[in-house]
């Protein structure tokens, strides 16, 4: 057969045909008396299994070594071809991102474009410095892709770049709350933690919303950062009133943030359906509690009203631990002032 068949019949170019040959990949079996290339059905063959291994993105040269080395093992090569193949999605996929994200900020024209790049390759940098100058950036003209923004707060540890994004991230609005939702989900802890920092630093509905339903997560850390954000708001209400109540008493008598918890327990107390409730998981852990824990749950009553703290603190003020017993007497010295 000759090279023009050939070329028709197995897809493969003239051109490349000779290329092949130029390589040794394959050789016609003869010639005809007037010169031309003729090919055995060995030889197309031949031809049909080279394509077959180029498909798979081995190069000539492994193509050459795979069909004519009596000892190759293809196993090793395989191996090394899943990880090329594997490199080759990744960086596709990273180029398809970060098309989406220029797509998304709606550039006007090439400046906005390059300008929305360089943003995107400053918050990609191993300086925090310069990370923390991208975010900033953000109240610019060119404002950062939200869930560029999002993806770099959950993977941040720089506790000044992470307030940065954070800030960046709220001036967004309610746009980067689904994947913060995600965020929350995660099964990395570190991650977990920077997603409820990162909603209790957006204002609005549907963030404190999202905080309520935090109060219900496994992770104790993510309670808490919720119940924190959402007393600093006073946005509470329905079930969740009773978890963040008792979150923030437990931080109270344990010491962690309790300086925090006691001012969000002194915020929710100004709700009157919150004031009883308030007032009794502070009361109902005196009698319990060590010494240093009933001492940060009398200050904590200081800014909580109503008859049960005043009547607590009458008898605190009674109390053997003199500490207790003077700090109750000023809170309710305050008081009757």
């Amino acid at each position: 057969m000759l090279i023009g068949e050939v070329a028709r019949r197995s897809g493969v170019s003239a051109r490349m045909l000779r290329h092949y040959e130029s390589l040794g990949l394959v050789r016609p079996t003869g010639r005809t008396e007037a010169g031309y290339r003729e090919y055995s059905s060995e030889d197309i063959r031949r031809i049909f299994h080279i394509e077959s291994l180029r498909s798979l993105g081995l190069s000539l040269r492994e193509v050459g070594s795979a069909l004519d080395d009596p000892g190759f093992t293809p196993s090793a090569l395989v191996d090394d071809l899943v990880r090329r193949t594997r490199e080759r999605i990744a960086s596709e996929t990273e180029l398809l991102t970060r098309l989406q994200r220029i797509g998304a900020a709606d550039p006007a024209d090439w400046a906005d474009v390059l300008q929305t790049v360089a943003l995107l390759h400053a918050l990609g940098s191993e300086s925090a410095g310069t990370r923390q100058r991208a975010a900033l950036s953000s109240a610019d003209e060119t404002p950062m892709p939200v869930d560029a923004l999002v993806e770099a707060v959950l993977s941040e540890t720089d506790t000044n770049v992470a307030g940065a994004l954070r800030w960046a991230l709220a001036r967004s609005g309610d746009a980067g709350l689904p994947l913060l939702a995600e965020g929350l989900g995660s099964p990395v802890a570190g991650v977990r933690e920077r997603a409820v920092r990162a909603v209790a630093e957006i204002p609005g509905g549907a963030a404190a919303a999202l905080l309520r339903d935090a109060l219900a997560s496994p992770d104790l850390a993510v309670r808490r950062r919720a119940a924190l954000a959402l007393g600093a708001r006073g946005a509470l209400g329905g079930d969740g009133a009773a978890d963040a109540v008792t979150t923030l008493v437990d931080m109270v008598v344990e010491e962690v943030n309790d300086v925090e918890a006691a001012d969000a327990l002194g915020v929710l107390a100004g709700d009157p359906a919150l004031t009883e409730q308030v007032a009794a998981g502070l009361v109902d852990r005196l009698g319990a509690a060590g010494p240093s824990a009933r001492r940060r749950l009398t200050e904590a009553l200081a800014d909580v009203p109503g008859g049960t703290t005043t009547r607590a603190l009458a008898e605190l003020a009674r109390d053997d631990d003199r500490a207790v017993a003077l700090t109750a007497a000023y809170i309710l010295s305050r008081r009757e002032a």
